[in-house]
């Protein structure tokens, strides 16, 4: 079985990965993190450049974890997108991080985090970063 990290580059994907990490090493099963920008797009802030794909892979090797990182682009929606690769690799958990968002942004937006927890067949374990101090 394999843990399932939803990651894009910013403080919630970090706060997953630290997760995804974790339950990697209790539960030791490998790590995959799917950072899969929009198809079509032609530049996608959602790609994690390659030194923080040097970072990830270091910090899993470090903790004895094979890590699979898959940055192939997708279609449609990316909660479907998720559900998708966590039923192929019959994952034994989904990480994802939280943002926070305000209750009309939820409204016009929509939230794949809350379809991924509603429409998961398996556990999903949803983190947020640590506070900054200031």
């Amino acid at each position: 079985m394999t843990v399932l990290v939803g990651f894009v580059p910013t403080p919630e994907g970090e706060a997953a990965f630290t997760a995804g990490l974790a339950e990697a090493r209790r539960r030791q099963e490998g790590l995959l993190v799917l950072n899969t920008p929009r198809g079509g797009a032609p530049v996608s802030a959602d790609v994690a450049p390659p030194e923080l794909v040097r970072s990830l892979t270091s910090r899993a090797e470090a903790d004895g974890i094979a890590l699979e990182l898959r940055q192939t682009p997708h279609t449609g929606d990316l909660a479907d997108e998720l559900l998708r690769v966590a039923d192929s690799v019959n994952a034994s958990v989904i990480v994802i991080g939280l943002r926070r968002r305000s209750p009309v942004g939820k409204l016009l937006m929509g939230s794949s985090a809350q379809r991924i927890l509603l429409d998961a067949d398996r556990p999903v374990l949803a983190v947020k970063p640590q506070p900054t101090a200031g």
